[in-house]
């Protein structure tokens, strides 16, 4: 398992719990949740270390993506070229063109890897049994980690700024990460109506609501100032208790007397 390191130098510099909103070059993720991590579990590995047999057309698929995230990170959507995938991957543009159809495809494979394990974890945290409190506070935590992550918002960016010219990246990209998660958050609230937990008579207005109170400080800043310093872990689990103590005021279910 591999993990972004700060430099000792960052880390004197900023202090060793913060991180700067879409800071490629040395972000300090020391104190997020594992989203953080490459999880090689998802390509060769398990949980418990043992292999796991991988397709080797399914694996070439996936280097080549990871190549091609960093080329995209480097000169952007426009002026990335599928030759020049091709070259920096080892592979031939045939190669490339036989495992995706076109530079749209191979774009929106990048940010569904880049995405994969946030989608992975926010569907855990809402299949929860818990409380509604500590789902909402997992929901956050892993939200507002994916939000301030180096390459997500530099992918973000990269979208921002070709959607006017290509809208299918947009509009993939929102099914993909915003739209789905929303969509969950929803599908939850809603099952949590029906057990008298939560007491909102629209859960996608309240799904709307909570998640723009997790997001809704980190995202212009990520996106529009990303050399920032964005806090420490304490400062990210403030924001995430405020958001939830803020929702739940509205939102739970009272308790019945004692």
């Amino acid at each position: 398992m591999q993990t972004f390191r700060p430099t000792a130098r960052s880390a004197r510099r900023r202090g060793r719990s913060s991180v700067r909103c879409g800071e490629l070059s040395e972000p300090n993720v020391s104190f997020l949740p594992s989203i953080w991590m490459v999880m090689s579990s998802e390509t060769n590995g398990s949980a418990d270390g043992s292999r796991i047999r991988v397709p080797r057309g399914s694996r070439r698929r996936e280097e080549i993506a990871a190549v091609a995230e960093r080329v995209f990170l480097q000169h952007g959507f426009s002026d990335t070229t599928m030759k020049m995938v091709a070259n920096e991957a080892g592979a031939s543009t045939e190669t490339l063109y036989r495992h995706f159809g076109s530079k749209d495809d191979l774009f929106i494979e990048v940010v569904s890897n880049r995405t994969r394990d946030l989608r992975q974890r926010i569907e855990t945290d809402l299949g929860s049994k818990g409380p509604l409190p500590a789902v909402l506070r997992a929901f956050g935590t892993n939200l507002y980690g994916a939000m301030i992550m180096p390459e997500m918002t530099a992918l973000a960016r990269i979208i921002v700024a070709e959607v006017q010219r290509n809208p299918a990246l947009g509009e993939a990209f929102y099914a993909m990460a915003p739209g789905r998660t929303q969509r969950h958050l929803t599908d939850y609230l809603e099952a949590a109506r029906l057990d008298g937990a939560f007491i909102g008579d629209d859960p996608l207005l309240a799904a709307t609501m909570f998640i723009g109170l997790i997001i809704g400080k980190v995202v212009p800043v990520c996106l529009f100032i990303p050399h920032k310093d964005d806090g420490s872990r304490a400062d990210m689990e403030r924001h995430v208790d405020e958001a939830v103590r803020i929702f739940l005021a509205v939102y739970q279910a009272a308790r019945p007397a004692a």
